[in-house]
């Protein structure tokens, strides 16, 4: 069986997005919402009774809640957030948690009742309003891409920036920060398992059929932007600590720059063109050219410290280019909050609250402490590359909860001899 698309004109518009999401540390696609499903219909000459009302009321809850609470989640506000990210946000993960198990009864050994009922999703970045098709693996990977989009969420409302004790500038506790890291290597850990273990089991037909909100390349996306916004924590937490080298400084700064470029290769060709598509790609571009920032200041600070006119030569090279990506980086801001639906950048924190005074201070400093020694023309045209480093920092290993024990052999043989009572 195939899948079913609709566009906004023909769906009566089921779509809603917000006109302002508020402010946004992490990024988040609007959230995916799934539509009505009859299980006894589908299931009711299958399974028992119960196992079938089981499904429904799980399902159901899901329904309801995230219809009832998208809007609220995806719109930001700090006096909503709670020290853990949300109760709402707990409620809705803990309902995808109890389904999840059920529903991986569906698809248990290869079973035919994978293909018996149709799941219908809301889509975000897609162009198609809505889309459905008789997969339940398709209904895990909807579950596991709402699952990382939750996680998203959570990490956003601990790192917006709260108003000190003290009586300083709003900031974001060293708790908070490392929590967020943990909650984001949880939602990588969803889409990498989404990536290498769902989308091998959909049909070549399916696969091609899922709307751009799950297209491999987007679920690769958000994990790497997930995993470059750890680094980026990781990075601010270097820059507080006197313990942290140079060294250390330069090479999270340019794992960061890896990740957040994988980001934007894994989604160049997609046609996120579609509102929250196109934000989502106005996101990528600017924590790309932030993380460049980044890493061409803390390289210029060490190769500043050779003692050779090229290596000051390729400093200031260096340095210039920070400050350009700094530039840069701010107009990329400001693109992505002008764009629909509109958003705004919390008070600057950590890293780039750091970076934002250093780099123009450095950069102006060793220009012109160099200017008699170096003519503009000595100094290279281009910066100098970037030293690789590998990866570091991984997602999770998530690993698909075991099928939940109602799913029996009696409980399936019940239905399937036509016995629907309990």
């Amino acid at each position: 069986m195939g899948c079913f698309v609709s566009t906004p004109e023909d769906s009566g518009g089921k779509r809603r997005r917000p006109g302002n999401i508020g402010e946004v540390s992490v990024f988040v696609p609007g959230l995916r919402i799934p539509k009505p499903v009859d299980f006894s219909e589908s299931l009711g000459d299958h399974l028992c009774k119960s196992l079938v009302e089981r499904l429904s009321a799980l399902r159901t809850r899901i329904v309801v809640m995230a219809g009832q609470e998208a809007p609220s989640i995806t719109r930001t506000r700090r006096r909503n957030a709670t020290q853990h990210g949300g109760s709402t946000l707990g409620d809705l993960l803990q309902a995808l948690e109890d389904y999840l198990p059920v529903l991986l009864g569906l698809v248990k050994d290869g079973s035919p009742l994978q293909q018996k009922v149709q799941y219908t999703w809301i889509n975000q970045e897609d162009e198609s309003e809505e889309v459905g098709m008789y997969s339940a693996w398709y209904e895990v990977l909807s579950v596991l891409h709402l699952m990382a989009a939750l996680s998203l969420s959570q990490a956003n409302l601990l790192l917006l920036p709260r108003t000190s004790t003290d009586g300083y500038l709003p900031k974001v506790s060293e708790e908070s920060r490392r929590s967020a890291i943990d909650v984001l290597l949880k939602a990588a850990g969803y889409l990498d398992c989404a990536v290498k273990h769902i989308l091998p089991q959909l049909s070549p037909e399916h696969r091609r059929d899922l709307p751009v909100d799950l297209a491999e390349g987007v679920l690769r996306a958000l994990c790497l932007q997930a995993l470059g916004q750890g680094v980026d924590i990781q990075l601010g937490l270097a820059i507080d600590s006197t313990k942290a080298t140079l060294a250390v400084k330069r090479r999270l700064a340019c794992e960061m720059v890896k990740y957040w470029q994988q980001a934007q290769d894994n989604i160049t060709n997609l046609p996120l063109a579609n509102g929250w598509g196109e934000k989502h790609r106005f996101y990528v571009k600017w924590k790309y050219i932030e993380a460049k920032a980044a890493a061409y200041y803390y390289h210029g600070l060490i190769l500043d410290e050779g003692n050779t006119e090229k290596s000051h030569g390729m400093a200031v090279s260096a340095l210039q280019a920070a400050d350009e990506y700094l530039k840069e980086s701010k107009r990329a801001c400001e693109a992505f909050n002008t764009a629909v639906p509109i958003s705004r950048t919390p008070p600057l924190w950590g890293t780039m609250k750091y970076l934002s005074e250093k780099i123009p201070k450095d950069t102006s400093s060793k220009v012109r402490i160099n200017r008699d020694l170096y003519t503009y023309e000595k100094i290279m045209e281009t910066a100098p590359t970037l030293p690789d480093f590998a990866l570091a920092l991984k997602p999770d290993e998530y690993q698909l909860p075991d099928v939940d024990p109602s799913w029996n052999d009696e409980n399936v043989n019940k239905g399937q001899n036509g016995n629907n009572k309990d």
